[in-house]
């Protein structure tokens, strides 16, 4: 298991600690699947980004704290530059960059993604957590599955959902895609 993901699972759980809550508790409150949760904070899995949004929100402090125990601290705007976004590493089949990465309390976390060429061959990986999503498609071809159903998006096809529905995207048509993510 990577460093950064021993500190993201230690920063959560000091904040159930100092809240004198239960791994099943937080589980239960944020509408997780308790034996999911437990692999996440056993580092069995990773945290998928959109449950790392909600306990966040759910314990008042910002993703950028909890990903990288670094407070944000732009309270007016948060330009990032292009290449210069911090990436945000989750899952291996994904690459993420943190487009607001340094602005206090945001209201939603945008994200640029890429999903390499080599995910279109296999099963797509579900997850779920409170909130909405919406993805954009920028470059290359995207397969995602929302609730069961699943659609194809292409350059400037957009996505919004209920993300408490098993979720999950994949690149389709040979090469890897580029999207934005909003996680609500």
């Amino acid at each position: 298991m990577a460093d950064d993901v021993r500190d993201i699972i230690a920063r959560v759980k000091l904040l159930r600690e100092i809240e004198e809550i239960s791994a099943e508790t937080l589980a239960e409150e944020l509408g997780f699947d308790v034996e999911q949760y437990k692999t996440w904070e056993a580092g069995q899995e990773d945290f998928p980004i959109g449950s790392l949004v909600e306990i966040a929100v759910r314990f008042k402090v910002d993703l950028t704290e909890l990903v990288t125990g670094k407070a944000s601290n732009l309270r007016t705007l948060c330009l990032t530059r292009a290449g210069k976004a911090p990436e945000v590493s989750r899952r291996p089949m994904y690459t993420y960059w943190n487009l607001a990465y340094n602005f206090h309390r945001k209201k939603a976390e945008p994200f640029l993604v890429e999903a390499s060429a080599d995910t279109e061959h296999k099963p797509i990986s579900l997850n779920t957590h409170p909130g909405q999503e919406f993805d954009y498609v920028l470059e290359g071809r995207l397969l995602i599955s929302v609730g069961g159903r699943e659609f194809e998006l292409g350059p400037g096809d957009s996505l919004y959902y209920d993300s408490q529905e098993p979720h999950g995207m994949k690149a389709a048509g040979g090469a890897g895609a580029r999207f934005l993510a909003f996680v609500f």
